[in-house]
């Protein structure tokens, strides 16, 4: 048996221990996979120039964006712009629940640039479809939430969800179509369908929807996915904060998701009775799910699709398999839990849109095992397998998808350190995956450091990768390793520094591989740790980009006081970057009060500009090349 790693055990050693077995496991599908994964994905690559064209950017406490020499960064699109002919922001947040639902919504997150029109590769015109995750109620209330009235509920409703809305570039610069008749807002309450397995089951029905079919709105919205037909996947993450149990004891099932008899000071349920899941048990079901959108079709009502599993999704990286069949990798944000793939039953057609559509309905969900030596397993959550039935307390298929974590439990897949951001390269097929942070790696009746969750007190964090056996994303097997062990070399002995090449970083969240092959990083060091403690020499959160193949890492742009950096898309021709920037000016509890100075931000506006605002800002070279190259 390979020795398991301990929490002082480095990349390196982690590595040396996985290739001194290699001989030991040839013959076998593990040394198969290891060896695939091996010389094309761990061994540094020779390359005549690096993938990274741009100078580094210095770590800053600055309020605000900074981005190399030769780039500039514009705000295109912050809460409170009108979507379409939506009404303007009004620096005392006075806009009214009416009008924030024609308005861009809170706290920008995941996001993807979609040419118009449909089909196209153009670059000067696109749909931007945008995660709106949370409201801030102090800052988007005047007088914050004194009094809480069911007005300023509406208001928050209609601050999360998704904005879809119309960019141009004109003579160099980008801004909204304001006549577009695609722009349109998805806020907790839009109607929605249920699809698959789960769709009419008794645990998604209620008094109001007795059918379990139809629910109104998306929340959480945090990562996102796209598919090769064009439509847009918006992932429910932190659902659980917005509902309330007040029973002496809440159902397993309910505190498993992580609902509470207090809620996260949101206070929906104090006038809209839905969010009480005392009173509405089944309404929490209804959340925790994929979303798909069709940008170019307002008509068309959102679809969460339930063969995709319910939990906290960070993510859904999407590839096709090699019989093209579609392969969605997910993760679970939360402290030991897990990473999942979706593979469709039928199979992508090229060309063809409708059937295509119908592509997330069917199909089976699986849940990650990583073995020490460096491989592992896709485990199946199929009814009837792995101790997925009716002994093992799960009555149908239905119940294993909306129960995944329970699901995930019992068949035995590997806990991880916050599973975030997931992003496949274009080429290689290879996955990665942000694991942020878990302080609690290691401490009393928590789970240990593993191979792949190496450190104990995770408190910066790694990003893993992995390769399904022969590249195919259908596959139910593959090598993984480490790509790096965040973390301060100023603050972490050298033995643990990882494989970091370059610039030092934390809490590594967004994730995406360009079309040219570079790793796009963003951080969320969280407001009450950020310049603190072990983070005292990182500066602001920051955004990185990384050569898959050598490990080098530099520091592309830092951000403002208070945010974080998160959602990243691009033109098809490289020239544009899209970035959000969330929450600039967030104080250490997280929530505004309104009645303290605000001090930490002025973000986009600069001083004298009133509240800060989360927003989409557009990176460009000022001689039109492609960004990072």
């Amino acid at each position: 048996m390979t020795p398991r790693p301990s929490a002082d055990s480095s990349f390196e050693d982690v590595l040396a221990a996985r290739l001194s077995r290699r001989d030991v496991l040839r013959g076998s599908l593990a040394a198969v996979a290891v060896a695939a994964l091996g010389d094309a994905m761990i061994a540094p690559h020779a390359r005549a120039a690096s993938l990274l064209g741009f100078k580094s950017v210095p770590v800053s406490t600055a309020d605000a964006v900074i981005v190399p020499e030769g780039y500039t960064a514009d705000v295109v699109y912050a809460w409170g712009d009108p979507i379409g002919d939506g009404p303007a922001f009004k620096s005392d947040a006075s806009n009214t629940a009416a009008e924030q639902e024609r308005q861009a919504g809170m706290h920008h997150d995941g996001m993807h640039f979609y040419p118009v029109p449909m089909g196209s590769t153009s670059s000067t015109r696109g749909l931007l479809a945008v995660n709106h995750e949370y409201t801030d109620d102090g800052l988007l209330h005047p007088g914050g939430m004194t009094p809480w009235t069911a007005e300023k509920v509406a208001k928050a409703q209609a601050a999360v969800g998704v904005s879809v809305v119309e960019l141009a570039l004109t003579d160099g610069r980008w801004s909204v179509v304001h006549d577009s008749r695609l722009a349109r807002r998805i806020t907790a309450r839009t109607p929605m369908a249920f699809s698959g397995p789960a769709a009419g089951h008794t645990l998604l029905r209620t008094a109001a929807d007795p059918d379990g079919r139809i629910v109104l709105g998306t929340l959480g919205n945090c990562a996102n996915g796209a598919t090769p037909w064009g439509t847009y996947l918006t992932c429910e993450e932190n659902f659980s904060f917005y509902f309330v149990n007040r029973a002496e004891k809440l159902p397993a099932d309910q505190q498993r998701y992580g609902i509470t008899k207090t809620g996260e000071r949101y206070r929906w349920h104090e006038h809209d009775s839905r969010f009480d899941a005392g009173a509405h048990p089944n309404e929490a079901n209804r959340f925790g799910w994929v979303v798909e959108i069709d940008p170019f079709d307002p008509t068309r009502a959102p679809v969460k699709h339930t063969a995709l599993g319910r939990f906290k999704h960070e993510g859904a990286a999407m590839r096709l398999t090699a019989d093209q069949r579609v392969a969605v990798y997910m993760g679970d944000d939360e402290r030991f839990e897990y990473i999942y793939k979706f593979v469709s039953r039928g199979r992508h057609v090229a060309g063809d849109r409708t059937a295509n559509l119908k592509l997330l309905e069917d199909g089976t969900l699986y849940v990650a095992r990583f073995a020490a030596d460096g491989t592992g397993r896709w485990l199946p959550l199929v009814h009837g397998t792995g101790g997925l039935d009716a002994a093992g307390g799960f009555a149908d298929q239905a119940d294993v998808l909306i129960r995944a974590r329970a699901a995930a439990d019992r068949v035995g897949g590997t806990k991880m350190d916050r599973p975030e951001w997931i992003a496949v390269h274009p080429t290689t097929g290879e996955a990665f995956c942000t694991l942020t942070n878990n302080a609690s790696r290691g401490a009393a009746n928590s789970p240990g450091p593993d191979a792949v969750n190496p450190r104990a007190a995770n408190v910066y964090g790694h990003i893993i990768r992995w390769r399904d056996l022969d590249g195919d994303a259908g596959a139910s097997t593959f090598a993984w390793d480490v790509f790096a062990l965040c973390g301060d070399p100023a603050q972490t002995d050298p033995a643990k520094r990882g494989t970091v090449k370059g610039d030092a970083y934390g809490s590594p969240d967004g994730l995406w591989v360009d079309p040219r092959g570079v790793l796009w990083i963003e951080t969320d060091v969280s407001t009450n740790t950020i310049r603190k403690g072990d983070y005292a020499n990182l500066g602001n959160n920051m955004m990185l980009a990384a050569d898959p193949a050598t490990g080098e890492t530099r520091r592309f742009l830092t951000g403002p006081n208070g945010c974080e950096l998160t959602g990243i898309t691009a033109t098809p021709d490289g020239r544009s970057l899209f970035v959000n920037i969330q929450h600039p000016g967030e104080p250490a509890s997280e929530r505004s009060d309104p009645a303290e100075p605000q001090g930490i931000s002025t973000w986009p506006d600069g001083p004298g500009g009133g509240r800060p605002r989360s927003a989409t800002i557009v990176i460009r070279r000022r001689d039109g090349g492609v960004i990072g190259a």
